[in-house]
């Protein structure tokens, strides 16, 4: 593995997304490593649950790798997207625990993945936001599953205004389940995956598959909308402009 680290102790598999100089930030060899990672966990006995975190101690994951979508447009848009679902399927799809252990900035894509997961943990570090209508994208994957974690209202001004909220705040409306300590995070972590292994395993897998089926239809249409809508974004132009505006102030 490249873009990602894995370790496997005591039947907990720790994923650490590994591109720190970028903050984490996603991209298609990153999302194909995950899937990689991800792919046994459902079918081996011997992991029981899963943490995904962040490597370094500036970033969870700031969201999609701006100079892969930068060179993106509306006819090629929805190979990204479908490239998105997969990888946003695979952790959804998993019957196992899976907690996410957010060290820092947790943005867009990186949000995604944190809601994706049965238990959200940060440290006082922690920022977390959808900030995609900065960059000239439609919210749409992330304002589904911020609507189930929020409400329609927290919703529509993370969205809209595409801040990033504190730890704190996190915590208050619902974005984070637990605040501890820097130096206590991963070990609260592997408190909460290893205590959610301990269920009856048949049990949690039928309760995961419940709660999927409460919310398949408007996942699906989540991913429809988006191979509607991202295209008619890239062809405004708008996102090309404002991430090479952002990829200039970085370099």
């Amino acid at each position: 593995m490249k873009f990602i680290d894995v370790r496997d102790e005591d039947g907990i598999r720790t994923i650490a997304l590994n591109r720190p100089r970028a903050r984490n930030a996603s991209h298609a060899d990153m999302r194909a490593e995950v899937l990689t990672a991800l792919a046994p966990v459902n079918g081996d006995s011997r992991i029981r649950a899963v943490i995904v975190t962040g490597a370094g101690d500036k970033a969870f994951c700031a969201g999609n790798d701006l100079a892969e979508t930068a060179g993106l447009n509306e006819r090629t848009s929805g190979t990204w997207v479908a490239d998105l679902r997969r990888h946003h399927d695979a952790f959804r799809n998993l019957d196992k625990p899976c907690v996410a252990a957010i060290n820092g900035v947790a943005a867009g894509a990186g949000l995604q993945i944190a809601l994706l997961c049965d238990l959200r943990i940060g440290h006082p570090g922690a920022r977390i936001g959808q900030p995609e209508v900065n960059v000239g994208l439609a919210s749409v994957i992330g304002v589904q599953l911020m609507e189930l974690a929020l409400g329609h209202s927290r919703t529509r001004d993370l969205a809209l205004t595409g801040r990033l909220v504190k730890a704190e705040e996190a915590l208050r409306i619902g974005l984070l389940d637990r605040l501890v300590g820097v130096e206590e995070l991963m070990v609260e972590a592997l408190r909460e995956a290893r205590m959610l292994a301990e269920k009856p395993p048949n049990a949690f897998r039928l309760s995961k598959l419940r709660l999927r089926e409460m919310t398949q239809a408007a996942w699906d249409s989540a991913f429809e909308a988006a191979n509607r809508l991202q295209p008619m974004a890239y062809a405004s132009g708008e996102p090309q402009a404002a991430m090479a505006r952002f990829l200039d102030r970085s370099d």
